[in-house]
């Protein structure tokens, strides 16, 4: 019976990474869609963090991911789509995505805000189409503090994240091994 469990346990695993795989760009929601999420985003980001206004403005760009959606039952995978923002106006669409494999089980949904406070590290996220937190650059996870204020010292990384809105029975707190992958005109649903 235990065998059993654990093969089924596997088989689901790989049955909901395959989900996600195959959730790919295929079906991106509209541009006009994704962008009036990363709206609302920005908007309840601004609301929770007393800062959020501040550093999103230094930013030399912003790469939001309204909704990204994790489940795992031992293999895990997440997908979302987003926009990049340079001086506030939408330049070019992402995907992200991860898959994981350890002890997991259940599911969140979450906000992802990555600033690129260099030029040089937002020029290498245009110049690919595939870019890889961990592999391509670091990014630091922002925690916010007490009302919401955000640590100045960690603002002179190059790239800061903040991880918002975390609904389910997940938790975690890092980007590495989450790829992003610039949206073409094809992958949008007609």
């Amino acid at each position: 019976m235990k065998m059993f469990n654990k093969s089924l346990g596997i088989l689901a695993g790989l049955a909901l990474l395959l989900t996600f795989a195959g959730a790919g760009t295929a079906g991106a929601a509209s541009p006009t869609r994704i962008d009036a999420d990363v709206d609302a985003a920005l908007e309840r980001f601004y609301q929770q963090t007393s800062d959020g206004k501040r550093v999103v403005q230094e930013a030399k760009g912003v790469l939001v991911f309204p909704v990204v959606v994790k489940a795992g039952f031992i293999f895990g995978g997440e997908y979302g789509e987003g926009a990049l923002r340079i001086g506030g106006r939408t330049v070019d669409y992402y995907s992200t995505a991860a898959g994981s494999f350890g002890f997991q089980i259940g599911a969140q949904k979450k906000t992802i805000i990555l600033l690129f406070m260099q030029d040089e590290v937002l020029d290498r996220l245009r110049q690919t189409s595939n870019w890889k937190a961990g592999a391509d650059a670091s990014i630091a996870v922002i925690t916010l503090g007490a009302g919401g204020s955000v640590d100045s010292q960690k603002t002179n990384e190059p790239i800061i994240a903040f991880i918002t809105d975390q609904k389910g029975l997940m938790y975690n707190l890092t980007l590495e091994g989450t790829k992003f992958t610039k949206l073409d005109k094809s992958d949008y649903r007609k």
